[in-house]
């Protein structure tokens, strides 16, 4: 409403965001990349003043066209977090315990259920061919009935639709409740029942708190449940910092699986199932 010194109006915002109309529920950009814009309300076409009315015979002319009103909308912004690695398990499965362990992130870590009640993100440096830094996100737990609102609802899954590698961290000390085979199967269904395509996506198990006193025939029997659904498997400790290097290193495995553009029917490991 200035004239010729009128200036855009700019909203910053994080990359992830969804720009949705609210009253249409139409998405009207997906901000992914930095720097990239969405033109959502467009200003008002400006009127002419008395100088446009101005002839030899009227100089000061007293009549004016007033400028139009801009578009208004309301708008939803929905930030869904872009990450790599997506760490997701049930409550107390340890995941925060694992990203403070690969990464200089320091999450807060407690021992009651949804001590995560968003998502945190950390940086892993993977070494090999192609060295690089990749983001990890910790994502809030999931119990059976997530996909339908039970505990934090659908509030932690619509960040993982951002991830590329699903990283499935299941307890399996004695301690666990359910059994880490049955932990496996709600994951997968709350997955499967908030997008079928997340089931498709490149995942591993990480079976954790191994430093906690376990039953070997109940590590034997996941074992053999992975082994005969060809599910990467790797028994670790996030606390004690155990088994993490070949954890992190397979990391780089599936990435690269991903980028050269190998899915679930095309035998990248731990798709599907």
């Amino acid at each position: 409403m200035h004239g010729r010194d009128g200036s855009d109006l700019i909203i910053r915002v994080p990359c992830g965001t969804l720009v949705i109309d609210e009253e249409s529920g139409w998405v009207l950009a997906d901000l992914k990349e930095a720097g990239q814009r969405v033109l959502v309300a467009k200003g008002g076409k400006g009127g002419r003043g008395n100088a446009h009315f101005a002839t030899p015979s009227r100089q000061v002319p007293r009549v004016a066209e007033p400028g139009q009103k801009g578009e208004a909308r309301a708008l939803l912004l929905e930030l869904k977090v872009i990450a790599e690695i997506g760490l997701v398990g049930l409550p107390n499965a340890g995941k925060s315990t694992l990203l403070a362990a690969i990464t200089a992130a320091r999450p807060r870590i407690d021992s009651y259920p949804f001590t995560t009640l968003a998502p945190n993100l950390g940086v892993v440096w993977l070494n090999g061919a192609h060295c690089r830094y990749v983001v990890v996100a910790d994502i809030p737990g999931i119990i059976e009935g997530a996909s339908r609102g039970a505990g934090l609802g659908n509030e932690f899954l619509r960040h993982i639709e951002r991830t590329r590698v699903l990283v499935q961290v299941i307890d399996v000390s004695r301690y666990a409740d359910p059994d880490p085979v049955e932990a496996y199967h709600i994951l997968r269904r709350e997955l499967s029942s908030y997008d079928p395509r997340l089931t498709q996506r490149p995942y591993l198990v990480a079976g954790n708190k191994i430093d906690l006193p376990c039953d070997p025939s109940t590590l034997d029997r996941f074992q053999q449940f992975c082994q005969t659904n060809q599910i990467p498997l790797f028994f670790i400790s996030a606390l004690k910092k155990e088994g993490l290097d070949p954890l992190v290193s397979y990391f780089r495995r599936m990435l690269q699986l991903h980028e050269e553009g190998h899915g679930a029917d095309e035998g990248c490991p731990g798709a599907g199932g």
